[in-house]
């Protein structure tokens, strides 16, 4: 006599429309409010500054649509991890899952949790005062040999944040849909209508003398004055490539809804539509942005933005000294979506990993309400301790090297798959085989061997990162091998 398992299983809940504002949602946090600062410091020009976000909306799409074959084969959860597993092996997919875990998705909620709070602080700040929820307002210092440690009350609000909507993930998948759904769709019409106001503000004068010498590139110090020398071709590559580290980190999250596959209806058609439609719509958005800001702000107002705050800048040009509030109002209720997506997807991958015994067993069951409950708070505990770290923003820059490989091995894995599996069901075929996810490849391995010669200090502790889950990957095999052994036959 047999019993059936009452092991709760995932649930189909979200639709195409869920899914886009997934993507859409995860994508959009704090960075295009902030890094054009930088990138313009690295190019020196309106031509390059639309550029490097046309480069990085061309390299996003594409690899969302090339995704779209692998989500049609795999539709389940896990998204990338299985990509990876089904294409190499199950170590390259760890080291995906463990890099994934150590810093990828937690240094992005730790990160954006802090963006939250420090633009929260804007709304309760008075005049002549630090606002008490401020990164300036510390509540504990101290030395740890010779590194400074202190915590902020932003870093505590946003820990507060992380653990508040972890809760309500905890609650079921339709919990977090709602709240996706809500702050995705309300950030969108906003972003709209920021660009919308920005370009009835259009300055002929200011747009006149960005656009004169378009193409006229330099680098800028964070004065805005121009930094000696012209550069030739090889640092002009090294100049766009560092510049692409702050519109890929904007950019980047587009996956997380192939983490979330299994919950998705109908995930062969709508995991793959989800990627183009979300990935689109926020290209659309973050290059109509930049343009807004070129006719508004001059490039010097650009490069030397008070901490890199080109939004508040380019608002208080637009609403006055309104703007502030407006920007801040509108990076809270960006960021707060943006973690809600991020939390949402990333247990996902951590309860894959637990079914092949590469992860804590017990984030491989689902709670009474089928969500993997232990991988959301195991995440946000991780999440949490980056935040206090204050090194979010570090790790960040370092793991872009690492994301763009990982991205650009899954892709491969496309080729793989077609002489591995020629016969395997393809509901969906990436759109351009083999001449765009090419193309991809080819611009991605270039991003980051510029990367490896210009900005050393963005690769290498990614890559160590990385190297560190190889004994972590062998401990985890020796330990479920010696499970297997342990085990009693029925």
């Amino acid at each position: 006599m047999t019993t059936k398992s009452t092991q709760p299983k995932l649930k189909h809940e979200l639709g195409l429309l869920d899914g886009t504002m997934l993507v859409a949602g995860s994508m959009i946090g704090s960075g295009i409010f902030i890094v054009s600062a930088d990138i313009t410091r690295n190019v020196g020009s309106a031509g390059w500054l639309i550029a490097v976000w046309l480069i990085t909306g061309f390299m996003t799409i594409t690899a969302a649509v090339s995704y779209g074959e692998l989500s049609a084969m795999f539709p389940k959860a896990g998204g990338q991890y299985v990509y990876l597993k089904e294409s190499y092996n199950k170590l390259i997919a760890f080291l995906y899952g463990w890099s994934f875990f150590a810093v990828i998705q937690t240094g992005t909620i730790a990160a954006v949790g802090v963006a939250f709070s420090k633009f929260a602080a804007y709304i309760f700040k008075r005049p002549g005062q630090i606002s008490p929820i401020s990164e300036d307002n510390i509540l504990f210092s101290t030395m740890i040999g010779s590194w400074h440690f202190a915590i902020s009350a932003a870093q505590c609000v946003s820990i507060v944040v992380i653990l508040i909507l972890t809760y309500i993930n905890t609650k079921g998948v339709k919990s977090g849909k709602i709240i996706q759904n809500t702050f995705t769709i309300t950030k969108l019409l906003s972003l709209f209508g920021l660009i919308i106001f920005g370009l009835l503000a259009f300055k002929g004068d200011i747009w006149h003398a960005n656009w004169s010498n378009a193409w006229d590139m330099h680098n800028l110090n964070k004065d805005g004055s121009i930094v000696p020398g012209g550069l030739g071709m090889a640092a002009a590559l090294g100049a766009v490539a560092a510049a692409m580290v702050g519109s890929i980190f904007s950019s980047d999250s587009w996956n997380n809804v192939t983490f979330i596959a299994g919950e998705m209806n109908n995930p062969k058609r709508n995991v793959g539509l989800s990627l183009f439609l979300g990935t689109l719509i926020v290209t659309i958005i973050y290059v109509l942005a930049n343009v807004m800001y070129t006719g508004v702000l001059s490039l010097h107002d650009i490069a030397t933005a008070d901490k890199d705050r080109v939004a508040v800048a380019a608002s208080h040009v637009i609403f006055g000294n309104a703007g502030t509030y407006v920007i801040a109002v509108m990076i809270m209720i960006s960021t707060f979506g943006c973690n809600n997506g991020l939390i949402m997807a990333g247990a996902r991958v951590y309860y894959t990993m637990a079914k092949d015994g590469l992860f804590f067993k017990k984030t491989g069951t689902l709670n009474k309400s089928a969500v993997p409950e232990f991988g959301l708070w195991i995440q946000a505990i991780v999440a949490s301790i980056l935040c206090m770290s204050g090194k979010y923003g570090d790790l960040l820059d370092m793991i872009s090297f690492v994301v763009v490989i990982f991205y650009v091995l899954t892709i491969f894995g496309i080729y793989i798959l077609r002489v591995k599996r020629p016969d395997a069901e393809r509901p969906y075929k990436a759109f351009g085989y083999p001449v765009l996810p090419a193309i991809y490849m080819i611009m991605g391995v270039a991003f980051c061997v510029l990367l490896i010669i210009y900005k050393p200090q963005f690769t290498w502790p990614g890559l160590i990162i990385v190297l560190i889950g190889i004994p972590i990957y062998y401990i985890a095999k020796r330990n479920l091998k010696n499970e297997d052994t342990h085990e009693v036959p029925a």
